[in-house]
This record gives C-alpha cells, structure tokens and sequence, in this order.
C-alpha cells in the first residue's frame, strides 16, 4: 500500500493528466550489471525512470531521468524494448521501456534532489527480494526467458 504522499501525488497526476506516460530503462555496465534505483518516497527497488513531463519528447525524458536518478548521460541511442499497461497501479498510465547498452551511456553527477535514497548495480540473477514486481518482471523478461507481458 502506498504512503500519504504517494497517494497524493497519484491523485494529483490522475486529475492533471487524463493520461500519463512513463518511462525506464534496463541500464547495463561493461560487467553485465543493471542499474537499479531506491526511491525516497516509495519502498522497493525500482529501474531508473520517471514520468514524460507535457510537450516532452519520450527520449528525452528518458535521458532526463537516467541522467538525474542514476547519473547516467546517454550517448547512443537505446533500444525500444517495449511499451507496457500501468493500470495496476494507475488507471490509464503506460510505460516505454528501453535497454541501454554499456556503450550507450557515460557516468554523470546525478540531480535527483533527494528523490533518490540508493542506487546500486546489481547482477541479473541477484536481483533483491523487494524490487517491485513490475521491474522484477522485466528482469525476468530480458535475463530468464519469460514471455514479454502487455502490463507492467
């Protein structure tokens, strides 16, 4: 279950935007390893990403989150993976997922201003036990075989 403030905050983007969009990215280093991030406001871990502000282009934002959750700056183009249903979690919301290649992104000071308690790289099949089960599938989708699901 949520806390207050992401409550509100749903609320808040439920009645802002008829429709919203995310997105994240599997961000894999030279050794294999894939980014992962800790929230301040939410438990769990999560692949970095965040919300397509209104007018923004979807790489952009993209770009903007790696960059500001996980200090990461694309330089090459990643590849689209998939587009995903949120509706679990919110009614009318869609997640772009994308794989980054450790040829795709250099390292860069993170401006999550305090969003961001933890980031960690961590091995395929030595995921923690509480990222959240939609990041937790999309590890299975890209590392384990499992089928590629509509919803995240």
């Amino acid at each position: 279950m949520p806390n207050l403030r992401t409550q509100l905050f749903y609320t808040w983007f439920r009645w802002s935007r008829p429709m919203t969009l995310g997105v994240r990215a599997a961000v894999e280093n030279s050794d294999g390893a894939i980014l992962i991030v800790r929230h301040t406001y939410t438990p769990g871990w999560y692949l970095p990403g965040g919300g397509v502000e209104h007018g923004e282009p979807v790489l952009d934002a993209l770009a903007r989150e790696l960059r500001e959750e996980g200090g990461v700056d694309l330089i090459g183009a990643p590849a689209l993976y998939g587009v995903y249903s949120n509706h679990r979690i919110m009614r009318n919301d869609h997640v772009i997922f994308y794989r980054v290649k450790a040829d795709q992104w250099q390292l860069c000071t993170p401006d999550h201003g305090g969003e961001i308690a933890e980031v960690a790289w961590v091995q395929p099949g030595d995921v923690p036990d509480d990222i959240t089960p939609g990041n937790g599938r999309r590890f299975a989708e890209l590392f384990e075989g499992a089928p590629v699901s509509r919803y995240w």
